[in-house]
């Protein structure tokens, strides 16, 4: 029997760690979270210093009774969870779990935290144990709090104002005002034209091009030529003057360093991340996660490769420093080497020295000696790691720029750059990627022809070029994660939950790479910005974390600090609830007026997305308004009058068919063809306002012939069938559906086999899939038969009432959790253009009526 228990967070690190400590040591995990706050009003009380009333995480009971039996009979228990404030947390709850069921007693209960996992790590990590860090976990319950407190009473304000199932949190609600922001920036941006005009040299050691720096005497900026005309005349008076060839007046070169960049951070890494692997945060963090729990490395055993992944620190070990030191010597050569180790200074105020930068737990374990132990993404995300860590202690690079000025007569000059490397350090194994590209980088790498002042250089060409000033790009992954971490907007560990909660809400869509608001989004923004203007303020949020942070390092206490935020921020939402208008909140805008009927033009936005309407949409109106959905792409904010009216096209008519009238429309999810009583969706190629009758009658007699081959086998007397279906044939009842044998011919089953696999493999059938049919009665006894041992063995294992009732509140809690996000799909969001308000004809309940919220880490 083990005598002592150790506890870690996954089970990945539980299977490495067990081998390094042996059979003495008992090594359970806790798979996360133990413990949560109660998903309901009244999980934080404000009146009784911020109370919390915690719970089991339901999918975590089993683990957390494991660690409880283990408990029982271990002489000494360790707590090993990860080495931040979360992982401090998580430490405090099993603690706290584990003292209420009074298993300390006459038990040493210890922490011990650890950055890698390696058997030098753990054996060290096990001689230096302390108590849990208390200000550490007073930090993480304050955030907690705060994230609590403002979903469940911001949300319902945004549920009433703007849209049912929205979301707001303390830091995911100013990372969407950048992104709104920046698209505000795009639509409010004016193009200028300007003119760059430049000289097509004729080297006859090797041609290039110098760009214009003098015209007419006087220097040439970015709005000297902004037109054609102006253009062109330019060009031909520099044509005329330089007579075939420019002549060199002065040349000049400089020689710089370029230093490597710092290890990594956690921000650092998922920044590099997205631009060289493409990786979101949330792959980079997961494939981090597997480096650092340990990978089987053939003889050597189960390793952890990196260090812990979540870290603000630059900061390497000496013995980390020895190592690398020696792969530099030994793969590039000593003169790759600076005297002394390269140190970098921690940009973050709260990072914590003892932790280090994300790097190699051995630098001698190169990428290529560990590549056919790892997948493809663990492979690629090690290198990065690792080249940038070999790098970083590296010398600088030498480069060395040349400049060329070059005359064309006596009133127009040029200027040609280059720039070489001279020495390339750290460059040879690693450089840190760049979301845009300065003149410096253009000019690096291009090696100009030696030339002195004097020489005639023959002249090709002279080419005027037109350009447009660029509105600011949209925010990447990369761009969003560097902006959050110099506005002091969360911290490492929560850059990849930030953007999967606006992703997951449908606040931002993905446009290539890069982030672009949705009209949902903006709405809420918007409503933020204007009404809580305070609460989605970038300075505001960074120093409520920076006192965050203050309370983690014991510099300030926690309910003063809960306190100063509650007290305003309750007063403003109430205030809010009753005074604002819904439809300034959801940003409804007039277009203008319909020629036709004389009456206003204007998009809002609804239940299901934005609509445009046409008429009065007040209640006390006397005609009903029109409505049409948006198309997908067209956005509220941006929509024309003109765009705004084709809208109200459709439903189209095409002409007959079989004595049935043919149309198309759009509907709820997405355009369709109809003919009689039959509807076909449109593909994608499609355009609903451009299909003619002979493609609407096509894609309307594919489905009908679908349909007709769908029955591959009946049975008389029975509603079971043998069906064919998108994933291949099935057999159903209309209640349950189930799955054939892929050694079996479909048409070949007999009655009595289908009945046996629909007892086996019957899945209920969702709603709007499958055959409706009542199913026999004699088929429907044989399967609840079958059921009914499992249901009587649950109601067994669930004796007690009130805790069966807890789980079935839990449950409830967690689908209201997960069906929240249907309701609003504006892409998926529209409506024929009838009579009939959006939202009117459906209802789709969000599943309960109290909101999540959206910043909470577990």
């Amino acid at each position: 029997m083990a005598k002592h228990l150790l506890i870690v967070e996954s089970p990945a690190k539980a299977k490495t760690i067990n081998k390094y400590l042996g059979k003495d040591f008992h090594v359970l995990a806790s798979y996360g979270h133990v413990r949560d706050l109660i998903p309901k009003e009244g999980a934080v009380d404000p009146s009784q210093n911020f109370a919390m009333r915690y719970d089991l995480i339901e999918k975590n009971e089993k683990h957390v009774e494991a660690i409880a039996k283990a408990a029982k009979s271990a002489d000494d228990i360790y707590l090993a969870t990860d080495p931040d404030r979360e992982g401090e947390a998580i430490s405090w709850h099993i603690a706290e779990i584990l003292k209420e069921r009074g298993l300390l007693e006459n038990k040493t209960l210890q922490r011990v935290v650890f950055t890698e996992i390696t058997p030098r790590a753990i054996k060290e990590a096990m001689l230096k144990p302390r108590a849990i860090a208390g200000d550490l976990v007073d930090a993480q319950q304050a955030r907690r709090a705060l994230d609590y407190l403002v979903g469940f009473n911001l949300s319902p304000v945004l549920w009433r104002k703007v849209q049912r199932g929205l979301s707001a949190g303390r830091v995911q609600s100013p990372a969407l005002r950048m992104i709104v922001e920046r698209e505000e920036e795009i639509e409010a941006f004016n193009a200028r034209e300007y003119w760059s005009i430049d000289a097509a040299c004729a080297h006859t050691v090797q041609p290039f091009t110098a760009r214009l720096t003098k015209l007419d005497g006087q220097k040439f900026e970015q709005f000297t030529v902004t037109d054609g005309d102006t253009a062109e005349s330019a060009r031909a008076r520099i044509q005329a003057a330089a007579q075939g060839a420019l002549h060199v007046t002065d040349v000049g070169a400089k020689e710089r360093k370029r230093r490597p960049a710092a290890p990594f951070t956690t921000s650092t890494l998922q920044q590099e991340g997205a631009r060289k692997l493409g990786f979101t945060t949330r792959k980079t963090m997961q494939v981090a996660q597997k480096l650092y729990e340990g990978v089987a490395l053939g003889d050597e055993g189960t390793v952890g490769l990196i260090s812990y992944m979540r870290t603000d620190s630059v900061s390497l070990s000496q013995d980390a420093l020895g190592e690398i030191r020696d792969v530099i010597a030994r793969d590039y050569g000593t003169s790759s080497l600076p005297d002394q180790p390269n140190t970098y200074q921690t940009k973050s105020k709260n990072a914590q020295e003892a932790h280090e930068a994300v790097r190699p737990t051995s630098a001698l374990r190169t990428p290529t000696q560990v590549a056919r132990f790892l997948s493809d993404d663990e492979r690629r995300l090690y290198e990065l790691i690792w080249k940038r860590t070999v790098a970083s202690q590296m010398i600088p690079a030498t480069l060395n720029t040349v400049s060329v000025d070059l005359a064309a007569g006596s009133e127009h000059s040029f200027r040609a750059s280059g720039t070489t490397v001279v020495v390339p350090g750290f460059l040879a194994v690693y450089e840190e990627g760049k979301d845009t590209k300065g003149k410096e980088d253009e000019d690096e790498g291009r090696k100009l022809p030696a030339m002195k002042p004097g020489d005639r250089v023959p002249l090709d060409r002279i080419i005027a070029e037109q350009h447009f000033t660029q509105p600011p790009p949209r925010f990447t992954e990369a761009a969003l994660v560097k902006a959050l971490e110099e506005y002091g907007i969360g911290r490492p560990s929560t850059y990849a939950s930030i953007i999967q909660t606006l992703q997951f809400r449908k606040y931002v869509e993905m446009e290539g790479r890069s982030f672009r608001p949705s009209d949902v989004g903006r709405a809420v923004s918007k409503f933020l910005s204007s009404h809580f203007t305070q609460y989605v303020d970038y300075d505001f949020t960074a120093k409520l974390e920076d006192e965050l942070d203050a309370v983690s390092r014991g510099e300030e206490d926690w309910i003063p600090l809960m306190e100063k935020f509650w007290g305003p921020f309750k007063e403003l939402v109430d205030d809010k609830s009753e005074s604002v208008d819904r439809n300034e909140a959801t940003g409804a805008r007039e277009l203008g007026t319909d020629p036709k009927t004389g009456k206003p033009v204007s998009v809002r936005l609804g239940r299901f997305g934005p609509y445009a309407a046409i008429g009065s949409t007040a209640e006390d109106a006397e005609d009903k308004p029109k409505f049409a959905s948006l198309r997908p792409g067209q956005s509220m904010h941006t929509i024309s009058l003109e765009d705004a009216l084709e809208l109200f096209l459709l439903p189209r008519i095409l002409g007959e068919d079989k004595d049935e009238q043919v149309s198309v429309g759009i509907g709820r999810f997405g355009a369709f063809a109809k003919r009689g009583s039959v509807y076909a969706s449109l593909k994608k190629e499609d355009d609903p306002y451009k299909v003619d009758l002979a493609r609407a009658v096509f894609l309307i007699e594919e489905k009908e012939e679908i349909a007709r081959n769908r029955i591959i086998k009946e049975f008389p007397d029975s509603d079971i069938q043998v069906l064919n279906g998108r994933f291949g044939p099935y057999i159903s009842d209309g209640k349950l559906n189930g799955k054939i044998p892929k050694d079996r011919e479909p048409a070949s089953l007999t009655f009595d086999e289908v009945t046996k696999l629909l007892e086996e493999t019957g899945k209920p059938v969702r709603k709007g899939f499958g055959k409706k049919a009542p199913a026999k009665k004699v088929a429907a006894k044989k399967v609840a038969a079958k059921k009914e041992p499992a249901a009587k063995k649950a109601a067994t294992k669930k004796a007690p009432a009130k805790k069966a009732a807890k789980k079935t509140a839990k449950k409830a809690t967690k689908k209201t959790t997960k069906s929240i996000a249907p309701a609003v799909e504006p892409a998926k969001s529209l409506l024929t253009a009838s009579k009939v308000a959006p939202g009117k004809k459906r209802v789709i309940k969000a599943g309960g009526d109290k909101p999540v919220t959206d910043d909470a880490p577990f």
